[in-house]
């Protein structure tokens, strides 16, 4: 059996990356052989080293021809709807497009040879749903949480997130201001670690930010390898994200967090998540049961305080993200994308 793989993102290293390379390491290890299109060959070093998966008898190809010849295509679509022609068509979405047209007659022409629709969220399907006009269904991505464990745990607050102004607002600078606040305030002993890839589209972004964080213990690591971010993971107490702050949710949904796979990364090494209260965040938190959601700053530096001081609460709710965590591994991925092939 022959399956074709086409992702228009995959340079830029991030969650959905590692979901359709997961999605390949499933069609592998269930006999298949897999094509990737995508003309730099050098990719597949970067994807091993990032996302720390095994790609052993990956192919990688410069055309896949939208799947003519293959048995199985999984296409990650950039808004568009693709004329499909292998002989079983997933299309993913791994980003809610909105205001593109989607129910065009062309596209539901198209749709015919589309044997499944696959997001990864509530989220990101709802949108689609409504735009398209289809009934998609959720897959949600799967996270290594068998391999991510806990540590000695140190005085950090993590937060691992691209360094990129492409779709998502990251917000990073809301994370720098608000640790700067903490210190400000009298924290001492702590500091706020920010992890992610910097290859595609950060521009100025990052200089401005290490600007910003000037004189406060605040580091920065860009495109560390797998390994080193499943480490910090397990010695940082607390992690943070503020992704879609600011933002109207309903207008651009694609500038949420649009489902999380860091959070629950965190959640797998026992760091409590202090996460922006919008888009993918609501499906895997469960505010003070597993971590908490906030809607302003202030929530944002409340809370982190609280568990700061508070060994007895950080601990409680530690053992509940590990737990919940686990929901979301890649051998509860693999039994459902298994069913769906």
């Amino acid at each position: 059996m022959r399956a074709a793989i086409f992702n228009p993102y995959l340079d830029t290293l991030g969650g959905g990356e590692r979901y359709t390379m997961s999605f390949a390491k499933v069609l592998l290890e269930k006999g298949y052989a897999v094509d990737v299109e995508w003309k730099d060959k050098t990719i597949k070093e970067k994807l091993e080293s990032r996302f720390g998966l095994n790609l052993t008898g990956l192919n990688f190809v410069d055309n896949i021809n939208r799947g003519d010849g293959y048995d199985l295509c999984f296409w990650v679509s950039d808004g568009s709807i693709p004329a499909l022609k292998s002989r079983k068509n997933i299309l993913h979405f791994q980003v809610p497009f909105h205001d593109v047209k989607g129910k065009t007659l062309l596209n539901k022409m198209k749709l015919f040879r589309v044997n499944k629709i696959v997001c990864n969220s509530e989220f990101t399907k709802k949108v689609i749903d409504k735009e398209f006009g289809v009934e998609s269904m959720v897959l949600y991505p799967p996270v290594s949480v068998e391999t991510i464990k806990p540590k000695r745990k140190e005085n950090i607050i993590l937060f691992v997130g691209r360094f990129s102004q492409l779709k998502q607002a990251k917000r990073h600078d809301v994370l720098i201001d608000a640790f700067k606040k903490l210190v400000k305030d009298g924290l001492t002993d702590w500091k706020l670690v920010l992890a992610g890839g910097s290859d595609v589209g950060t521009g100025e972004y990052l200089e401005e930010l290490k600007e910003k964080a000037q004189g406060y213990p605040i580091e920065f690591l860009t495109n560390v390898p797998y390994k080193e971010i499943v480490s910090l993971y397990g010695i940082s107490k607390i992690f943070w994200s503020a992704v879609g702050y600011g933002i109207n949710e309903e207008k651009e949904p694609e500038k949420m967090e649009h489902f999380g796979m860091a959070v629950v990364e965190a959640m797998a090494a026992k760091a409590v998540p202090v996460v922006y209260n919008a888009g993918g965040h609501k499906e895997v938190i469960k505010d003070d049961v597993n971590g908490f959601l906030w809607n302003s700053v202030k929530k944002l530096l409340k809370m982190t305080s609280k568990l700061i001081t508070n060994k007895s609460l950080i601990n409680k709710i530690s053992i509940k993200t590990r737990q919940n965590s686990e929901k979301f591994g890649y051998t509860i991925f693999k039994d459902e994308l298994s069913k769906i092939i």
